[in-house]
């Protein structure tokens, strides 16, 4: 049961998250009246940014609230908001309310995650961390590629995006069955009957502050490969099609989506082969390349820009495999869903500037979201660097 509300918590979570992407161009065409992407795209990077420090706020509140008082109603109520807040983007009627829902939901999806994680992995025998780990990473892409299917089917169009937002409210079910059947952490319980959770203090204290600084700096790596570059994919794909192929779309998402599920189980299987530094070196490595092909050689809508997109959603996805298992081993028990929380979210906000840096680059370079990625992408140069700073957790119990 815990594994099932922590799987499809985290789908939603992704079909929440992946919705944007497909629905952002025809939204942002019919509300500022324009097609032109040099309006679009900086408003795009603004409602990203605003999403995104959105979660890193929810990540911190939910994940606080979870050591507090429980990983399943913290997680309950995260789920209600962003499935809530999504489906109340039906009634924007400027980019600006848009952008404050998007953010009012991503308090929500940047609480599931960590919430998820430490019900997981707190849950599930010691041995199975790096497959759970894979599962959960996994999670959300399979969300991204439900997203992907659904708007091959039925494209996205400006006369249309307000239903797909409204479609967005669904997970709001699952909050009820999170209630009836999911059973509490027993190592919370038993942790917090031990010592007062003071998951603030703990985290930031003098033995875990500047873990959970790399920690953060990890997490932000990753996202800002992904938020500020990878999720622009499908609206550099519409751009290069323009009407004549209104599925491209669809098609993207699902290329990336099919390569993240890949990238998910094979982020923590090289953690448990070579270790958790080598494993995070190596995923920098393969997402700069892989990005750098993509958006360096390749130049229209093809099998080539298909077969990049599945190459790169799986080298750039990858890490939230191996997110979900470092993340729990560095933090105790009573401070755990806080710990991840803030160091998976708190990323978001340099991801933010990420988005907002590829939203003013595609405007600098004339719409160009292939220059502008490739540039933006070179942020996994720092992680190749910073990741030798990280403690090495292979073969450790989670700590208490």
């Amino acid at each position: 049961m815990v594994l099932i509300a922590a799987f499809l918590g985290w789908m939603f979570d992704g079909v929440e998250m992946g919705i944007f992407p497909v629905v952002a161009r025809p939204a942002l065409q019919e509300i500022l009246g324009t097609e032109a992407d040099q309006a679009v795209g900086p408003w795009m990077g603004y409602i990203t940014a605003l999403f995104l420090v959105g979660a890193a706020g929810g990540g911190l509140v939910f994940g606080w609230l979870g050591d507090k008082v429980g990983r399943v109603r913290a997680m309950t109520a995260s789920i209600l908001a962003y499935s809530l807040f999504t489906g109340a983007c039906y009634f924007a009627q400027a980019a600006w309310q848009l952008g404050l829902l998007r953010f009012l939901a991503a308090l929500g999806m940047g609480g599931e995650w960590s919430l998820g994680v430490a019900l997981v992995m707190e849950c599930w025998p010691e041995a199975k961390r790096p497959l759970m780990a894979g599962i959960i990473g996994a999670a959300a892409n399979v969300g991204y590629a439900l997203v992907g299917v659904v708007t091959w089917l039925i494209p996205v169009r400006p006369d249309s995006w307000r239903w797909v937002m409204l479609a967005g409210a669904i997970p709001a079910l699952l909050a009820f069955f999170l209630v009836l059947v999911v059973p509490e952490s027993q190592r919370w319980k038993a942790s917090v009957q031990r010592a007062r959770a003071e998951p603030l203090r703990i985290v930031f204290g003098a033995g875990l502050w500047r873990t959970t600084l790399l920690a953060i700096a990890f997490g932000a790596i990753a996202l800002i490969g992904t938020w500020g570059s990878v999720q622009w994919l499908p609206l550099w794909g519409d751009q290069l099609v323009g009407k004549s192929f209104p599925q491209v779309k669809g098609v993207i998402m699902l290329a990336l989506s099919a390569g993240a599920i890949l990238g998910c189980f094979i982020g923590p299987w090289i953690g448990a082969v070579l270790g958790r530094r080598m494993a995070y070196f190596t995923l920098c490595a393969c997402s700069l390349l892989s990005c750098a092909v993509l958006f360096r050689i390749v130049d229209s809508f093809g099998p080539a820009f298909v077969v990049g997109s599945f190459v790169v959603g799986a080298a750039t996805a990858a890490f939230y495999g191996w997110l979900p298992l470092y993340l729990p081993e560095l933090f105790p028990t009573r401070a755990r869903a806080t710990g991840q929380g803030i160091s998976f979210n708190a990323g978001r906000i340099l991801a933010a500037g990420g988005a907002l840096t590829q939203g003013q680059l595609v405007s600098h370079y004339g719409g160009s979201y292939a220059q502008a990625g490739a540039v933006v992408t070179l942020i996994y140069v720092v992680g190749m660097v910073l990741i030798w700073f990280g403690p090495e957790t292979k073969g450790k119990p989670l700590p208490e």
